[in-house]
């Protein structure tokens, strides 16, 4: 079966900024892999060009048995077949919760308003909101615009989801409400791609990590590569996350 994502010798720019120096690496349907790495490492970016965000500028990549690296990409395709959620909520403040939701649905998936509501009210149930689906953004907290914004792109339901930092502007008890749901997706089975700075939530849940350093996969390996690192860069970015 092929992998869910596969990036061969990927490389991106900025300008002078050679960002991505040739990453490789693979996802295999169910798996959840955890990248880490300084600001800076290319993580971001790498998982912006799973979704098309970024073009690469070398090498080959698919997400979906999609070919990113190659015109034309069927963006409206791929939207449905990859979720992505960013640290920041990026939900419209003056739409409800269901209207979030159901927004993309209705316009990229194409479904009736009925089945587009039905499908929010499942990704709702998942997300521990059900009751908040009237509600407008300024209403909820942060973890829970946080758990809309997963759950839109759970509505979709797409093959993969990616997450970028998502509980970096979240206090830790916040931090926990959202870790527990992608945690329920995990025993689910979803395939998901995380970067993260939470090295006990990516020690605990990811079926392999890979530590990024200077735009190149540094160290890849199952969790136990953050209790025994094999580079000092590593054993230095650890430090005491664990």
């Amino acid at each position: 079966m092929s992998p869910v994502v596969e990036l061969k010798n990927v490389h991106k720019r900025f300008g002078d900024q050679h960002v991505l120096k040739g990453i490789s690496l693979a996802v295999n349907r169910g798996e959840i892999l955890a990248i880490i790495g300084q600001s800076g490492s290319g993580k971001s970016t790498a998982l912006r060009c799973m979704d098309h965000l970024e073009t690469v500028d070398d090498g080959e990549i698919t997400v979906c048995g999609h070919k990113l690296d190659r015109k034309p990409v069927n963006l409206r395709s791929l939207r449905q077949n990859v979720g992505i959620v960013f640290q920041s909520y990026n939900l419209f403040p003056h739409l409800t919760v269901l209207q979030n939701i159901t927004l993309a649905l209705i316009h990229v998936k194409k479904l009736s308003r009925r089945k587009a509501i039905e499908a929010a009210d499942r990704a709702l149930v998942q997300v521990g909101l059900a009751e908040k689906r009237q509600a407008y953004p300024e209403q909820l907290s942060g973890g829970q615009q946080q758990r809309v914004a997963i759950a839109r792109s759970l509505a979709m339901d797409p093959q993969l989801m990616l997450f970028d930092e998502v509980t970096s502007a979240l206090d830790p008890q916040l931090t926990g409400e959202v870790l527990k749901v992608i945690e329920a997706l995990a025993v689910k089975g979803m395939t998901m791609v995380l970067v993260t700075h939470e090295m006990a939530f990516a020690y605990r849940l990811a079926s392999r990590i890979v530590f990024m350093h200077q735009g190149q996969v540094w160290e890849e390996g199952t969790g136990e590569i953050l209790k025994n690192p094999a580079t000092r860069e590593l054993q230095e970015f650890v430090g005491n996350g664990l």
